[in-house]
């Protein structure tokens, strides 16, 4: 098998948090972080927390951040804010939080989400990276754009099962466990 799912492996699930970034979504109209995490947890993941802030480098750094520090979370998705209305500032916000970036993320995230919106793909700021030991994973607010980039990359990144390899094994609980 080159790549995929081998499903003689063990599943370890990841414990993920999901943060919207809106200044105009609530509990009941966020349907981007309600996809995420309804994904999350059909895919046998832990939702973590979840949360809206609204579209202020302060208010997104201070809730991510509270997240990186928490040894309760593994990951954690934030949908919107990534594209280039004055208000977008969600890169702005975790960048400098980042230790390590996943150039890569990006890369395939717009290969994917090409797929399905063209070139508009090139209006998204997607990106991924490291917090000390968390993964952090930054992706546009629409629905569309969160199911492309769950089902397109991230549900393969976060199954221990992938192979050659996945994320699970650079999570600090299951360093060793994962080959």
């Amino acid at each position: 098998m080159k790549h995929g799912l081998d499903e003689r492996l063990p599943f370890y699930p990841l414990r993920i948090a999901v943060l919207t970034i809106s200044d105009t979504r609530n509990e009941t109209t966020d349907t981007s972080g309600a996809l995420l995490a309804d994904r999350l947890s059909e895919a046998g993941h832990e939702l973590a927390g979840r949360a809206i802030v609204p579209d202020e480098v302060e208010a997104i750094g201070r809730q991510v951040r509270a997240w990186a520090d928490d040894p309760r979370v593994d990951v954690i998705l934030t949908t919107g804010g990534t594209g280039f209305s004055p208000r977008d500032v969600t890169p702005e916000a975790v960048r400098p939080l980042l230790g390590r970036e996943m150039d890569g993320f990006s890369v395939v995230f717009h290969q994917a989400s090409y797929g399905t919106v063209g070139v508009s793909t090139l209006q998204s700021r997607a990106l991924a990276g490291q917090i000390d030991e968390t993964f952090i994973f930054c992706v546009p607010g629409s629905t569309g754009a969160c199911r492309d980039a769950w089902d397109l990359v991230l549900a393969q990144e976060f199954d221990s099962r992938f192979r050659p390899c996945s994320l699970v094994g650079q999570v600090p609980r299951y360093r060793g466990v994962c080959a």
